[in-house]
């Protein structure tokens, strides 16, 4: 059989299971995965290959109205995929009520928009309804757009995931490999560092608060001696307030999150991490611009 590669963008609307698909596909944690929206922040590649293709999967931010500089970039950088990719996978969750999300409804607009890209439809959570509502769903979602193929799946379970991975590698061409047979991304390990601390804040923390944070990892060094990585991070926040919140009572909360994003840099790294952590102000950094290039935001 001919050996087959490209890249597939998967887009959609914020915490509709973009990250946890890729994860599932790929069998490796490549993007960091949280209950709350907003979590991805850039373009991320996640690399799937064997012995007949190579998936390059681009994991964008979730599409929505953005209310800050740092919004108009996650969304711009999802719609950049567009003319870089094979095929889009647009993936939607069951959302309570009849209608279709007014943020599908624009993704959809931008999809009718875009020709000659083979265009798959995925309802994920179908665990969370009954058949006869799935089946609704994608029929509305029929009616307003076209797309070549149509999946309801639960990428959580696992339910249908090989299905699509199928339909996907159905609509690449011949290709050669793009990235080494052992390769799973194009982040460094120190974005990767800076992404997992973000992640143990999302959950450890209040809503509104891990969302007006970002993270820069100041100094990445590998000790020569031994197999132990020293990390020492940024945490900013534009509240006084959030700043309180993050540290925690005597410093707990903090040495939480470092605790907790440390286990799972050594999980990742395979190897021991030497791990600090401070917390700055930085008002209102989501709307500067010399802020947001400083985070790689660009």
């Amino acid at each position: 059989m001919a050996f087959k590669s490209g890249f597939v963008t998967v887009i959609g609307r914020p915490n509709v299971g973009k990250s946890t698909l890729i994860n599932a596909i790929t069998k490796e944690k490549v993007s960091i995965v949280t209950p709350k929206p907003q979590t991805t922040r850039k373009n991320i590649k996640a690399i799937y290959t064997d012995n007949s293709c190579q998936i390059v999967f681009l994991d964008t931010p979730g599409i929505h109205e953005p209310k800050t500089r740092l919004g108009e970039y996650m969304v711009n950088a999802a719609k950049s995929t567009f003319s870089e990719t094979d095929v889009i996978v647009f993936i939607t969750a069951p959302k309570k009520g009849d209608m279709i999300p007014s943020e599908d409804i624009h993704i959809l607009e931008l999809l009718s928009e875009v020709e000659k890209i083979p265009k798959i439809f995925v309802l994920n959570k179908c665990d969370t309804v009954d058949q006869h509502t799935a089946g609704n769903i994608i029929s509305q979602y029929s009616e307003k757009a076209s797309f070549d193929e149509m999946l309801a799946i639960s990428a959580q379970d696992g339910f249908n995931v090989d299905s699509l991975k199928s339909l996907i590698v159905d609509h690449l061409s011949e290709g050669p490999l793009y990235y080494d047979e052992d390769q799973i991304t194009d982040q460094t390990m120190r974005e990767m560092a800076e992404d997992i601390v973000r992640e143990k804040m999302l959950y450890l923390l209040s809503e509104e608060v891990p969302h007006g944070t970002a993270v820069e990892v100041e100094n990445f060094k590998q000790r020569p001696d031994k197999q132990l990585y020293d990390i020492d991070a940024v945490i900013y926040c534009d509240k006084e307030t959030h700043k309180g919140i993050i540290i925690g009572k005597g410093g707990a909360m903090l040495k939480r999150i470092g605790t907790e994003a440390r286990k799972s840099m050594e999980a990742s790294f395979d190897s021991k991490v030497n791990l600090k952590l401070w917390v700055k102000i930085k008002n209102d950094w989501r709307n500067d611009n010399k802020m947001l290039n400083k985070l790689g935001y660009k």
